[in-house]
C-alpha cells in the first residue's frame, strides 16, 4: 500500500534536496507514495531543483519550488498547529542548522517578549562516540565515527559495522533527560526512513512541541531539551524560558 501525505516539505534545493526530490518522484511513479503537494524550499532561484524543474524532471509529480528562506517558510507552515499539520512531513538536509529548535525559540520569543528565551549549553550529553558543542549552544552527536551515505536507511544491521545496530538516539536522549533534571522535558523529532531512502519528520510533532513549550512556559521558568535526530545522528539544544 502506498504511503500518503498531504504535504512533504524538502529543506533545500541543492545537492541533497534534489536527490530527495528525485527519490520521491521515483516513489510516486512506482506507486509507493502519494502526496498532494511536495514543496522544495530554497532561496536560490538557480538551485539544482529549479534547473531540474525546467528540464521536466518531475513531470506528473506535484512538486514545486518555494523561493523562501527556510526560517520564513517554517514560521508560516508550522504555525498552523498540529491538527492542521496531520499528514504533513519535513525532509531535513544533513547539513542544515537546527531549524526545529530555531522555530521553537522564535515562537517563544514572540509569545513572551519580556522574558529571556535562550539556548543553554548542554549540562549533560548522550554517551555517543562522537559529539561536539557549537558556539551557539547547539550540540551535535553521533553514534557513527565514520562517514555515512545520504541514502542510508539505518537498518537493523549497520552497513558500516556489518553488525547489529544496537543503538538509537531517541531512546538514548529520552533516557538521559529522564535521569538529568537540568535538561527538563524532551521534545524529540525523529527523522525516520519512509520510502526510497528518504527520511522524514512528522510536522505535527514539531507543532506539538510548541504547545509543550507554551504550557511549561506559562507555568513558569522551564527547560525543554529539543532534539532533531535519526537513530544514528542528531542535533540537540536546551531551550530555556526564564
Amino acid at each position: 500500500m502506498a504511503l500518503r501525505f498531504s504535504r512533504i516539505v524538502i529543506i533545500g534545493g541543492g545537492c541533497y534536496g534534489s536527490w530527495y526530490a528525485q527519490q520521491l518522484t521515483r516513489a510516486i511513479q512506482r506507486k509507493a507514495l502519494w502526496a498532494d503537494d511536495i514543496v522544495v524550499v530554497d532561496r536560490d532561484p538557480a538551485c539544482r531543483v529549479a534547473a531540474r524543474l525546467q528540464d521536466g524532471a518531475y513531470a506528473g509529480v506535484p512538486l514545486r519550488l518555494a523561493l523562501r528562506h527556510w526560517d520564513a517558510y517554517l514560521a508560516e507552515w508550522l504555525a498552523a498547529g498540529p491538527e492542521a499539520l496531520a499528514g504533513h512531513a519535513m525532509v531535513p538536509s544533513p547539513l542544515m542548522p537546527h531549524l526545529c529548535l530555531d522555530w521553537l525559540v522564535a515562537r517563544a520569543k514572540h509569545r513572551w517578549p519580556s522574558r529571556a528565551v535562550t539556548v543553554l549549553p548542554m549540562p549533560a550529553v548522550p554517551p555517543t562516540p562522537w559529539e561536539r558543542a557549537a558556539p551557539d549552544g547547539r550540540h551535535y552527536v553521533s553514534f557513527a565515527t565514520w562517514t555515512c551515505p545520504v541514502n542510508c536507511i539505518e537498518p537493523a544491521k549497520c552497513p558500516a559495522t556489518r553488525d547489529t545496530r544496537d543503538w538509537s538516539l531517541p531512546v538514548t536522549i529520552r533516557r538521559l533527560a529522564h535521569g538529568e533534571p537540568r535538561l527538563g522535558e524532551a521534545a524529540i523529532f525523529h527523522c525516520t526512513h519512509r520510502t526510497y531512502g528518504v527520511g522524514m519528520i512528522d510536522a505535527d510533532a514539531i507543532a506539538h512541541a510548541d504547545r509543550l513549550v507554551a504550557e511549561r512556559g506559562n507555568a513558569g521558568a522551564c527547560r525543554v531539551l529539543v532534539g532533531t535526530v535519526s537513530h544514528c545522528h542528531g542535533a540537540l539544544g536546551l531551550l530555556a524560558v526564564d
